[in-house]
């Protein structure tokens, strides 16, 4: 993929965060609190809702690095080759895998992502 269609599709998977964290929370908090202010939370049903947020607030910490980088990557019209792709791809598979617990394949998925962002960080630096 393009670095410019790897920006794409890093936004489309901050949706899919997003969304994935709107649907566990209506699992786990009532309707009344979700439509509320949300002044004082109440404790959520489950482990899968705080899941969510942590995987999403991970995600948007890692996003605006990639996207600073990819989009540096476009304005100075060098290349990273495959990395930003192998980034969407960690990060994608980065989800589920966080989620549902899976504790050392997550870790690994997480590292990939992280040593993509070098190698993005060595591509613009002209390493």
């Amino acid at each position: 993929m393009s670095e410019l269609t790897c920006l794409e599709a890093a936004v489309a998977l901050w949706f899919l965060h997003l969304f994935s964290q709107m649907a566990v929370a209506g699992r786990s908090f009532t309707t009344a609190y979700l439509f509320s202010s949300r002044d004082e939370p109440p404790a959520p049903r489950g482990l899968l809702w705080g899941r969510a947020t942590r995987a999403f607030s991970n995600y948007v910490d890692n996003f605006v690095v990639f996207a600073v980088l990819d989009l540096a990557l476009i304005v100075t019209h060098r290349a990273a080759g495959f990395t930003p792709t192998a980034w969407i791809i960690a990060r994608v598979v980065y989800l589920p895998l966080y989620l549902f617990n899976v504790i050392y394949l997550r870790t690994v998925a997480a590292a990939v992502s992280v040593i993509c962002l070098v190698v993005m960080l060595g591509a613009l630096a002209g390493f």
